[in-house]
């Protein structure tokens, strides 16, 4: 099994498009002009998230936007009738991006605004493009409403309680080096090659073994989600699944060979 191309999303897929890279599979949220989400979206983006995590060839994913204007300028607010459902499915999908079992990056290649960044805060790492007419920000309080995919809580743990309020309270927008001033983003890069630094970062991360990368991240979101305690025993866990692990010996004789091992996640 493995992620879609193109012209297989092209039947699956309506909103989104699905690219297999080797380990790497590309997520490109597609629904122009600006990628915002109405429920059709909202649908297929689980079921695509359900493809990726199912699939034992990918281990890392990339989520960007399709064309060079939006990474996503979050709910569409003409889909009215939806809104009742729409923000619990967003919660429940963001909540997994943040919770999933291998590393997800967000590349942000345009605005991310509202919900849009809301989804980026919840991938491991976000790579923003290096161009000041591209800003990021929780704009809702300019509608009269609030932030409600997550982005209270996963601001506020990247950046702290001051930044968070600052930039929510007043609907701030930022650009890129602002962004990796205060660590909501873990780097920039060239608009022009940000994908492709993007795939290097993505590639170096597969080359890792899998199955103790997929025990990392379940430990740390313990941690953040249910404290120490459930964290330390979630890492214990690993511990001791890893050490069974064809990897973990790998690991070992490439280290005794002075070679580079080769993980197969086994």
């Amino acid at each position: 099994m493995s992620c879609g191309t193109s012209e297989e999303d092209a039947v699956k897929y309506k909103n989104l498009t699905l690219e297999n890279k080797g380990h790497v599979c590309l997520l490109v949220l597609n629904r122009p002009p600006v990628n915002v989400w109405n429920w059709a979206m909202m649908d297929e983006f689980e079921k695509a998230i359900d493809e990726v995590e199912s699939d034992e060839d990918t281990r890392v994913l990339i989520i960007t936007g399709g064309g060079d204007k939006c990474f996503s300028a979050g709910l569409d607010v003409n889909d009215a009738a939806n809104m009742h459902k729409i923000r619990p499915k967003a919660r429940e999908t963001w909540m997994r991006i943040d919770r999933f079992s291998k590393p997800v990056i967000a590349c942000i290649n345009g605005f991310a605004l509202g919900g849009g960044l809301e989804l980026a805060l919840c991938c491991h790492f976000r790579i923003m493009a290096d161009d000041p007419r591209i800003t990021v920000g929780l704009t809702e309080l300019n509608l009269g409403i609030m932030p409600g995919w997550g982005g209270t809580q996963r601001l506020t743990r990247i950046v702290g309680k001051s930044k968070a309020l600052d930039m929510i309270l007043f609907s701030k927008k930022i650009n890129a080096k602002e962004a990796l001033q205060i660590g909501l983003v873990d780097q920039i890069a060239k608009k022009e090659t940000l994908l492709d630094d993007v795939m290097v970062l993505a590639e170096t991360l597969a080359k890792r073994p899998p199955i103790a990368v997929g025990c990392v991240l379940k430990a740390i979101s313990a941690f953040e989600y249910e404290g120490l305690e459930a964290g330390l025993k979630i890492e214990g866990d690993g511990c001791a699944v890893v050490a069974q692990s064809n990897d973990r010996e790998e690991g070992f004789r490439a280290f005794l060979e002075k070679r580079e091992p080769v993980f197969k996640g086994k």
